[in-house]
């Protein structure tokens, strides 16, 4: 039996794969609320024939092709959540929605895997076992994917790998980012309550000035990553929010600190949360104020099976050859919830290069981020390549293929 061709069949189901992203890119919506959303994927799905399950964890879609033939189940997953942000990008397919942008490109993931899934039922006859296709609901900040987790979409059939992509504006299209091991931080929750006592703004002996002890505390906590992480351990430290007192002319009693850690290892983030907590309630002591700390471990680091990169590297090869693998240095300081289904399953998470000419080169979660839509052919054909790759050569280390 000759194989399909991905490369080909993305090419000639190219403009219904961006036909698919601007659709959904003109009907963003946040987090657990991506009804019109899901209701389009869970249709596209039905009409392909596959087995669909609805409102997963809420608003998510489960979707299987099964072969019908005994093998293993790969997992495709994407991401379906948009960004509270205006969109400013002048498109004629821009943003319907006031306030609300598909910013990060989760528009385009959608419909990567979606012209994957048309591909891979046109092919199922090459195929052995279970092609599970995972559509989840807020990534942004909401951690969508371990309340899929929790709702059980990695069993039933259990998935034994699972492959995501995310569209990167900072390689250029054709290119696709591959790190083994940790390709994307961990991302942790701060918030910091300094408490003072207040006074009139005449007399400041009288009162504890929660704000210059919160300034004190947040200067302080700098030293952290430039003094005692290990210089060769990315670590970044960002807070992002202060908010305190009421009136010029009072000392003010509360001030609130909320900010964000990232991190490539565990070591790292736990070491983060001893010594943020300890700085800040030492340093707050010392101007005569007390802090509060709430130290909230979010999304774990996102880490690349060793296997599976090399398989990945291999269809990449296979599809595009070596020039399209962008080996990674660096992990990006970015976090993802992609980590919660890498914590229980295999799995191999790439970066798609998606800046073309005319691209305007704004970073993601900006109001006028755009995406070269070229791209987004070479993701399809790349998660159909992995997903059958994955399929026959699970079924001949198993001896299932004959």
């Amino acid at each position: 039996m000759n194989k399909v061709n991905f490369r080909e069949a993305a090419a000639s189901f190219g403009e219904e794969i961006v036909s698919i992203r601007r659709r959904l890119h003109q009907v963003p919506e946040l987090g657990f609320k991506e009804v019109i959303t899901s209701a389009f994927v869970s249709d596209y799905l039905e009409q392909l024939g596959l087995e669909v399950r609805r409102g997963v964890a809420g608003t998510g879609v489960v979707a299987l092709l099964d072969t019908g033939r005994p093998g293993p189940c790969i997992a495709i997953r994407a991401d379906m959540d948009a960004l509270p942000l205006q969109e400013a990008t002048g498109l004629p397919f821009a943003s319907r929605h006031d306030g609300v942008m598909h910013a990060c490109g989760h528009d385009g993931h959608m419909a990567m895997a979606l012209g994957a899934a048309a591909m891979l039922t046109a092919a199922q006859q090459e195929l052995r076992g279970t092609v599970k296709f995972i559509f989840q609901p807020a990534e942004e900040m909401l951690g969508g994917a371990r309340h899929m987790v929790e709702a059980g979409v990695l069993e039933s059939p259990r998935v034994d790998g699972i492959v995501g992509l995310h569209l990167w504006p900072d390689l250029p299209t054709g290119r696709f980012g591959v790190k083994a091991g940790t390709v994307m931080a961990s991302m942790d929750h701060v918030g910091i309550t300094v408490h003072g006592r207040a006074g009139h703004g005449a007399a400041p002996h009288q009162g504890v000035d929660a704000i210059i002890a919160a300034a004190q505390v947040l200067t302080a906590l700098q030293v952290l990553v430039s003094r005692e992480v290990d210089p060769a351990e990315p670590v970044v430290l960002s807070m992002g929010s202060i908010r305190g007192g009421s009136l010029p002319n009072i000392i003010a009693d509360r001030v609130e600190i909320r900010g964000t850690v990232r991190a490539v290892s565990n070591a790292a983030r736990e070491q983060m949360q001893r010594r943020v907590t300890a700085l800040a309630e030492a340093v707050a002591g010392g101007m005569n104020a007390r802090a509060e700390v709430d130290y909230e471990f979010g999304y774990p680091p996102t880490v690349n099976d060793p296997a599976l990169i090399r398989r990945a590297e291999a269809a990449l090869r296979a599809l595009y050859g070596p020039e399209a693998i962008e080996v990674l240095v660096r992990s990006p300081m970015t976090s993802e919830d992609m980590a919660y289904y890498m914590e229980q399953v295999p799995g191999v998470f790439l970066l798609v290069g998606a800046s073309g000419a005319g691209h305007g080169g704004f970073p993601l979660h900006h109001p006028q981020m755009t995406i070269d839509e070229e791209a987004l052919t070479g993701g399809a054909a790349f998660l159909a390549e992995f997903a059958r790759d994955f399929l026959l050569l699970e079924n001949r280390a198993s001896g299932q293929d004959s």
